[in-house]
Order: structure tokens, then sequence, then C-alpha cells
């Protein structure tokens, strides 16, 4: 036998020895190469229904948050009478405090399982805690605070990052966009779910409206499990040490980024819980009342997308500062004077056209001065804060509100503002401190004053 017929035949076993590898595990032969997973569509039939599947995710659960006002309004009036404003707006708080604080670990076990678990988990668990709150008797709150603050705050977490996160396996330079859409979803279920909740209740009653609403969720979160899945190979293991990454805080742009988030969203949710019952108080016409948080959350739609194209042109700072700044007028200048169903109205729409970017541009800013091993570790970082922000920041408004009449109100629209101002203020302060030219900008008059003194000196020592 020649030396090129053994090198064939050398060659041929090999061959079979990889494909008898191969059948007997076909991990082996699925596993992608280096250049496969560099690979990644930016579109396609596969990647759209996996936006589709998050879309449907987000409306499911993020948008049961952004419909809370609809609840505070009826626990108000009917199912928790007793209890004051600040513990049924902590019920709601809960919900978006568990999701910043356990989002970061639910990133965490993405990175190593991918949507295989946690989908199917969160899921489950939205859909079994609206029927908890469906059983849920009168005057009875820790119930509430168990079934919807508690366990529907914990699937919602269990959903939320996942459900982002999967996009990078798909979108590359149209990921902007891919999330953009994503984040509509829970923005469309801020209105539609109000609307719902609204129809139902004087129809079948609280714990009906209660179950059709979990089927409904329940309807489209199997659409979910069914299309979100992962494209990149996995770790396969889990670490928490590198969840949360505090060395972030030597820099002072992060510092004060962080500071300025933790006002801004102490009174962010302030106007999604509590515009509904002051419409009320104004004596605006049921019709008009009910559908304000539809209102507000229609307008949230165009804020989580057009924000953000701003930002890749402009900087990211550069969008959410006017943005804080316009809240603040919005909350001030025309939430505190307004009487009318008109005035009203119009703060709803303004107020949900704009803040919607504070959701978008913070996780973009933080990208922008952390460098990209630690990102997620500092995000996680911020996130923590800003939940304990969410947590306290409601119910410190329902304590601000103990009557509904003129003074309490004006109490609580000014602390909102308040916050908001102080919050625009630091992040003002953070965009200075990051930008060389403004820091150069403000040293030219003291620079100009110095120059003038040492010129008369030199005059007077002449």
């Amino acid at each position: 036998m020649t030396d090129a017929e053994k090198r064939r035949r050398l060659e041929k076993e090999k061959a079979r020895a990889q494909e008898e590898a191969n059948t007997a595990d076909p991990s082996i032969a699925e596993a992608p190469t280096p250049q496969e997973a560099e690979y990644v569509p930016d579109g396609g039939k596969d990647a759209w229904v996996v936006v589709v599947g998050s879309s449907l995710a987000l409306f499911a659960s993020a948008g049961m948050i952004n419909a809370y006002g609809t609840f505070q309004d009826y626990y108000e009036a009917t199912l928790l009478p007793s209890s004051p404003s600040s513990s049924i707006s902590l019920i709601g708080s809960l919900q978006v405090f568990f999701l910043y604080l356990l989002g970061t670990f639910t990133g965490r076990i993405f990175d190593a399982y991918g949507t295989k678990y946690l989908i199917p988990a969160g899921s489950f668990i939205c859909v079994f805690s609206m029927m908890m709150v469906s059983l849920c008797q009168k005057d009875q709150a820790y119930q509430l605070f168990l079934s919807q603050g508690v366990l529907f705050g914990i699937g919602i977490a269990l959903l939320f990052s996942p459900s982002l996160a999967v996009l990078g396996h798909w979108f590359r330079k149209r990921r902007a966009l891919a999330i953009g859409l994503t984040t509509g979803g829970s923005a469309t279920g801020g209105v539609i779910m109000p609307i719902i909740l609204e129809q139902l209740i004087p129809r079948v009653g609280f714990g009906w409206a209660c179950r059709i609403v979990a089927f409904i969720l329940m309807a489209c979160l199997i659409v979910s499990c069914l299309t979100i899945r992962t494209r990149l190979p996995l770790s396969g293991r889990i670490s928490f040490r590198t969840a949360i990454d505090f060395g972030g805080f030597k820099d002072p742009r992060y510092t004060l980024a962080t500071i300025g988030s933790f006002l801004l969203f102490y009174g962010f949710f302030i106007p999604y819980f509590y515009l509904q019952l002051y419409a009320k108080y104004r004596s605006v016409q049921p019709h008009i009342a009910n559908y304000l948080l539809a209102i507000l959350n229609a307008m949230n739609v165009p804020s989580r997308i057009i924000p953000g194209w701003l930002a890749d042109k402009t900087g990211p700072l550069s969008v959410f500062i006017p943005a804080a700044a316009i809240c603040t007028i919005l909350i001030l200048g025309l939430w505190l004077p307004s009487q009318s169903a008109g005035a009203i109205i119009t703060f709803a729409a303004l107020y949900g056209l704009v803040s919607g970017s504070f959701v978008s541009l913070l996780p973009t800013y933080i990208a922008t001065i952390s460098p990209r091993e630690v990102y997620g570790a500092r995000l996680g970082s911020v996130y923590m804060i800003v939940g304990v922000a969410t947590l306290v920041g409601t119910p410190t408004g329902g304590a601000l509100l103990k009557e509904h009449d003129e003074q309490h109100f004006r109490n609580l629209i000014i602390f909102c503002g308040v916050m908001t101002a102080a919050g625009t203020a630091v992040l003002a302060m953070a965009g200075v401190v990051g930008s060389r030219r403004l820091r150069q900008w403000l040293r030219r008059p003291w620079r100009r004053d110095k120059d003038l003194e040492e010129s008369d000196k030199a005059g007077d020592s002449c």
C-alpha cells in the first residue's frame, strides 16, 4: 500500500469516527463555529418572530405595571377603602422594585441557560398571580401585597430581562429598532389593559375581570414561550459574583447619573398612579378620566423609539436632560394649575410622550461611560438603586395625599415636580463633568478675571 493510499484511508477513518461521534452526541454537530457565532442575522423571519414573542411577553408583564393606576383607583374606592393611598400604591411599587432588583440576577441566568427556564417560569407565575388577585377579599390588603405585589413582581422580573437580552442574539445594526418595538409592547399593554378592566369590572365584577385578564396574559405568554429562543452558545454556568459592580462610583459621571436617576424615578410613577384620581377630584367625566392612563401609555410608544434614534446621533444626555427638564415644566407648569379636563388630558399626553424616554436613555448613557466587560454589572448597580426609588416613591406620594382635597393634591404635585427638577439638575452636572468643551467654557470667565487681575498688578508695579 502506497503512502497516498494510507493517507486516504486514514482520512476516511477519521471522517467515519467524527460522523459516529456526531450521531452519538448531536450537540457536537450542532455547535456553531466561531464564524457562525459571530454572524448576526439582523432580520429575517426567525429574528422578527422573536421580536413578536418578546413584545407579547412585555405586553403581558410590564404592561400591567403601566396599568396599575386603574387598580389603584378601584382599590381606594371599593376593595380597600380602609387602607391609605400610600399602602395601596406600595403594591404597584413592589412590582417595579422586583423588576429592577431581580433583573440583574435573571440576566446572569439568561447568560447560562437562555430562555429555556425563565420565560416558562415567569409566564406561569404571572398568570397564577392574576388568578390569585381575583380571589382577594375586601379589606384584606395583605392578600394583594403577596399576590399582585410580590408574586407578580417576581414573574415580571423573570420575563423582562430575558425578553430584551435575547434580541442581542438576532440583531446588531438594527438592535435599537428591535428593542424599541419590543419595549413598545409594554406601553401597548398599558393602553389596552386599563380599557379592558374599566369595561369588565362594572359588567362581570372585579374577580372575573381579573380572571379574563389572566386568560389574555396566558394566551400572549404561550406565544412567547413558543417563539422566544436563543441562537448563540450559552455558558451553562451561573456566576452572581459579577452581577453587581460598585467600582463605577469612582467615576463622577457614573455617580452623578445614579443620583440623578434615583431622584427622577422617585417621582416618575406618581402621575401614572394618581392622575386618574386627580381627574375624578376635578370632576372630570368618568368616560374621560378612566381613559387618561390609556392616553398616557399610548404616547409612551413613540417616546420609546424616537429618543433612542436621536441619542444615537447627539448623545444620550443631550436628549435625556432636555426630556427631564420638559417633564419638570409639565408637572409644575401644567399639571399643578390644571383644573379642566382639557388641561389634564394635555398633561397626560405630553408627559407620556416625554417621560417614556427615561426608561431607554438611562441604560444607553451608562453604556457610554462604562467599559464593555463590566457594563451589565454597572447597570445592575444603578438598577438596584433605581429599584429603591420606585419602591418608596409612590408610597411617599400617597402619604402626602391623606385627603383628596386641593391642598393635599397640590403637595403631591409639587413634591413630584421638585424631585424631577432635582434629578434634572444632577444629570446636568453629570453632563458638565463629562464634557471637556463645556468645562472649558465655564472656566473662561474665571480665567478672564484672573488675567485682568494679573494685568492690574503688572500696571501697578510699573
